[in-house]
């Protein structure tokens, strides 16, 4: 459903107050930290390489008309609910289980403010609602480097995991 004007509006104050960036993921962000401290890369596994801050953060902002396309990083990614729609979490473990969590400020709905996605988790976003967006940061620790970021494949991440094929075609781009 396309967003309606007032939808629109209030988007556009969000995305320049606070100053957010179109995400090769889908929707928009804006680093808010990226600790001065580094983790050298001796101390890091082999999954990693060269140094890493200890923690980053981000405002992630999506919108009826974006989505998180599947995506994965080495890191535990923490997802922190601030405002709008309830956030739908696909995520798709390397074991081939699936699961969708709602994140939001609903709690006696089932809704959680926090979820965490275990680093090397396959993981999208969607929006509960029509017509809204969701404010939303996120936390990675250590921090997030883009050689530690891998979009999905949908071809291949449907070979991998057939049975998910309706939700990996939507929650891809290529």
């Amino acid at each position: 459903m396309p967003q309606s004007k007032q939808i629109n509006s209030l988007l556009t104050h969000i995305i320049q107050k606070l100053d957010l960036r179109p995400h090769p993921e889908g929707g928009f962000l804006k680093e808010t930290y990226r600790c001065s401290e580094r983790i050298k890369s001796d101390s890091l596994d082999n999954r990693y390489l060269g140094e890493r801050s200890y923690s980053t953060c981000i405002y992630f902002l999506l919108t009826s008309d974006t989505f998180s396309a599947f995506h994965r990083i080495h890191q535990d990614e923490i997802w922190h609910f601030y405002s709008g729609s309830p956030i739908y979490i696909h995520t798709i473990t390397n074991e081939g289980i699936y699961s969708k969590s709602t994140i939001g400020c609903h709690i006696e709905r089932g809704e959680i403010p926090q979820f965490v996605v275990t680093g090397g988790t396959w993981f999208g976003a969607t929006l509960v609602n029509d017509n809204d967006y969701a404010l939303v940061g996120c936390t990675v620790a250590p921090g997030f480097d883009f050689q530690d970021f891998e979009l999905a494949v949908r071809s291949e991440l449907i070979v991998c995991f057939p049975q998910y094929k309706d939700i990996i075609t939507r929650l891809t781009r290529r």
